[in-house]
């Protein structure tokens, strides 16, 4: 993570990214991956003996398990008192802390599948199983953690996945610097305050519009956007698969070639329409769509553009950049789905009228998009809390996707990820009833400033401001979580005594907008904020 901010990491041995807190292996993920330090370790027979592990196999509820497993006496030699951090069991098992933690203490897993992959994962004997493993595959501690170049016996397709794999690593460890080529590639104007954050002036409300003024509306008619991940122009995208095959989509190779931590395909609502009135008020239309259906595009987008970068022209000319082009006009929302994320700049109001702001640093080895970047915080797609997602439900309102957010970026709660078989319950929820209460009373406000375009792959999100007075503030997240599942968060300088914000001054956002590597919604975020301070600290 760049620059001298106060935050106690400690880095991984063999390359040397910072580690998050609960990292008691010394290695960060692609470390662990490459070394074969992610698999579940040889454990003695009679660990199997142990009574909370021998209920919860009798009792056939395989969460149960992980969580006697992860808690046995015998991993407190290495890893303390509490066992295994459900993360680190998250990465043998590839899946989120989040969902091992949903696993733990819900239902029991039901589908074959996944019963036999953590049996296989976790080294399980077979005869203490309610079930049979089957014997025609190795287990997955076998298969998993092989070194990568060896994937595949063909010699071209292994070069083909060997070339996809440095620029996608490439990118992810830099995107600063590709952002800065890409804009470029379009009219100055088109740039939000200087950053790389793209929008039309329809596109950016005249001034910050209270997030309670800005109407969302579903749209039961979309129009089927005329490109989609299968599109032919996006073809040398996308590695080889076999000989003469490549990856139908691009989220396929990333899962099988270089999958991150946290790489889930959700339900997503999809923009199709965005419109600001003169009046203060706004309104946006959605549809329902998948984060994948972004990722396809947008990151091939951005691969794209790497890729041209690194065969020779630091900035890549339209005539290298088939798949940009067919996009054609990147706020058409009709040519690709625009599924958005809704990025929220957190500034902590205090009675002299000043202020703090937060950011998050996102590790490059947990997420699959903006890795290695500061942004602000909160920020996350725009998406159901359920699988349940219905038109007029309760998750479809952007100040609810923000509370999420703010629940697992500050507080390091679990994710609702859009895997609940239920909506979530907000009115039955302490943190929202809270927040609820601060935008009655005046203490808790936010603001949306528009929608924009990354310029290096064309994604698009929705910059906005939250501000919070001090003392609830204080009230609410004083124990801020520095590190979650995502990343690190970003509570002081270095100079600082104390992690309760960044100064929100003139000197600092300069600092982050010019010499640090700030994805492009956040930017534009803290640009913006500066830009209208007085609006947003007024009062």
């Amino acid at each position: 993570m760049p620059g001298s901010l106060s935050i106690s990491v400690r880095q991984c041995r063999v390359c040397g990214t910072r580690l998050a807190a609960d990292n008691q292996s010394g290695l960060c993920s692609p470390c662990q991956h490459q070394s074969g330090a992610s698999a579940a370790p040889e454990v003695p027979g009679d660990f199997w003996d142990a009574e909370p592990l021998r209920r919860a196999l009798a009792d056939r509820h395989m969460g149960q398990v992980v969580r006697a497993y992860r808690q046995h006496p015998f991993h407190r030699a290495e890893f303390g008192r509490r066992g295994i951090p459900q993360s680190n069991v998250g990465d043998w098992l590839v899946l989120t802390q989040a969902q091992v933690s949903r696993m733990e203490s819900g239902s029991p897993p039901r589908n074959l599948d996944t019963l036999i992959h953590i049996a296989r994962a976790l080294r399980i004997p077979p005869d203490r199983l309610w079930f049979t493993l089957p014997q025609d595959q190795p287990a997955a501690s076998e298969t998993r953690h092989l070194p990568r170049r060896d994937g595949h016996p063909d010699p071209a397709v292994r070069a083909s996945q060997e070339a996809w794999r440095t620029v996608r690593r490439r990118l992810n460890a830099d995107r600063a610097a590709p952002a800065e080529a890409a804009i470029q590639l379009y009219e100055p104007a088109l740039r939000i305050e200087s950053t790389a954050l793209l929008a039309p002036p329809a596109w950016l409300a005249p001034e910050p519009v209270p997030l309670e003024r800005v109407a969302l509306q579903w749209d039961p008619s979309p129009v089927a956007p005329i490109l989609d991940g299968t599109a032919h122009e996006g073809l040398a995208t996308r590695p080889l698969r076999l000989p003469d095959q490549r990856f139908d989509r691009y989220t396929l190779a990333v899962r099988y070639l270089d999958s991150p931590t946290l790489f889930e395909n959700r339900p997503s609502y999809r923009l199709t329409g965005v419109h600001w009135g003169g009046n203060g008020t706004g309104e946006l239309r959605f549809s329902l769509s998948t984060y994948f259906d972004k990722l396809d595009l947008c990151e091939a987008i951005g691969h794209e553009f790497a890729t041209a970068a690194e065969i020779g022209s630091d900035r890549p000319r339209w005539g290298q950049l088939a798949l940009r082009r067919a996009v054609g006009d990147p706020f058409d929302l009709h040519i690709r789905p625009m599924i958005p994320a809704i990025t929220t700049l957190l500034l902590r109001r205090r009675a002299d009228g000043n202020a703090t702001f937060f950011l998050h640093w996102r590790d490059p080895g947990r997420v699959a998009t903006a890795g290695g970047l500061y942004d602000a915080i909160p920020a996350g797609e725009f998406q159901p809390s359920s699988v349940l997602a219905q038109p007029d439900g309760p998750d479809f309102d952007l100040w609810r996707n923000i509370v999420r957010e703010l629940n697992e970026e500050l507080l390091g709660a679990p994710e609702f990820d859009g895997s609940a078989g239920q909506p979530l319950d907000y009115e039955r929820w302490a943190l929202y009833r809270a927040l609820q209460r601060g935008r009655e009373t005046g203490a808790v406000r936010t603001y949306c400033f528009g929608v924009g375009c990354d310029a290096l792959t064309l994604a698009t999100t929705i910059p906005s401001a939250l501000v919070i007075d001090d003392g609830v503030f204080d009230e609410l997240f004083g124990d801020i979580a520095l590190h979650n599942a995502e990343g690190v968060t970003v509570a002081a300088l270095s100079e600082q005594q104390s992690a309760t914000g960044i100064p929100f001054t003139e000197r600092n956002i300069t600092r982050f907008l010019r010499t640090e590597p700030l994805a492009p919604p956040g930017a534009a975020c803290l640009a913006l904020a500066w830009k209208h301070r007085r609006l947003l600290l007024a009062p």
